[in-house]
């Protein structure tokens, strides 16, 4: 596993000064990054596989082990309060539980029966998306929860930093980013970890906004559980629907700080009607106005 390589470049490098230390770090989180770009169409095809079931009501699962297993977690984490993604739809399976996150668990990424058993006792099946990342390609857990998950008719991605690895055969869609070897060889939440990182990063953005989440570039479906945010909220009513801050401060107030349903309202629109014309669009504020105008 090229993951796994020790590079002759860093065989001193305990012995650089600080600042030589850092810049070799630097490039090789830049070299993280720019090892996504070839794998920009096998992230849209994974997007474009996931979006009907999740739109139809179905779970988005994380998978993963160790380090892989806390980017996959963070990425998820952020769903609900970015993007108002319901919890009971956001999964996460994790070798060795939850207290894997905070401790390492020994031997938990080696157990494909334990994976095996989360898909089957959280129900996995079609409509559900299922999303494996393993810098190594290889770890057991994941690639357990992966075959399985895809034997019932989830869709399923994988994520890993070694071509032609098993994880990348195993998914329906197959995420590569060859990172190669690490300034610290072998220690993959540097370079492997950024570029799951980002990958993520992309997908899920991407993905909310094809489920209509993101008008104009805002996070329209975000939610407004502090100061800060209900102000931002408000701004986003007045910018979007084009009025003043008053009136967008007593729209937002009578969406409950809804920001679609408060641009409706500051259009001119009535809660209730307000209300119908998302739920006939599924919740995508511009198909929404559009209707409105047209009318």
């Amino acid at each position: 596993m090229r993951t796994e390589d020790a590079s002759a470049r860093y065989a001193d490098l305990d012995a650089w000064g600080p600042g030589d230390i850092l810049q070799a770090l630097w490039e090789g989180q830049l070299a993280a990054v720019a090892a996504v770009g070839p794998a920009l169409p096998a992230i849209q095809a994974a997007v474009r596989a996931a979006e009907a079931g999740l739109r139809a009501g179905g779970r988005l699962a994380y998978v993963g082990a160790g380090t892989s297993a806390r980017i996959g977690v963070q990425d998820g984490a952020e769903l609900p309060p970015t993007f108002d993604w319901p919890g009971e739809r956001l999964a996460f399976a994790i070798a060795g539980g939850e207290g894997a996150l905070l401790q390492a668990v020994e031997d938990a990424e080696d157990s494909g029966a334990d994976g095996a058993a989360w898909v089957t006792g959280n129900a996995i099946g079609p409509g559900d998306v299922v999303v494996g990342l393993a810098a190594s390609g290889t770890t057991p857990f994941t690639l357990a929860v992966l075959r399985e998950s895809r034997a019932r008719g989830a869709v399923t991605v994988g994520i890993a930093n070694n071509p032609g690895t098993p994880i990348l055969e195993t998914a329906e869609h197959g995420i590569l980013a060859a990172t190669g070897a690490e300034v610290l060889a072998g220690s993959t939440r540097l370079k492997a970890g950024t570029a799951q990182k980002v990958i993520l990063n992309l997908f899920s953005t991407l993905l909310m906004i094809r489920l209509g989440r993101v008008y104009r570039g805002r996070m329209v479906a975000m939610r407004p559980t502090n100061r800060k945010l209900r102000a931002r909220g408000i701004a986003m009513v007045a910018e979007l629907a084009g009025c003043d801050a008053g009136t967008a401060e007593r729209a937002a107030a009578e969406a409950g700080g809804d920001v679609k349903l408060g641009v409706l309202i500051a259009n001119g629109a009535s809660r209730e009607r307000a209300q119908a014309l998302l739920a006939r669009h599924d919740g995508n504020l511009r198909r929404a106005l559009a209707e409105r105008d047209d009318r």
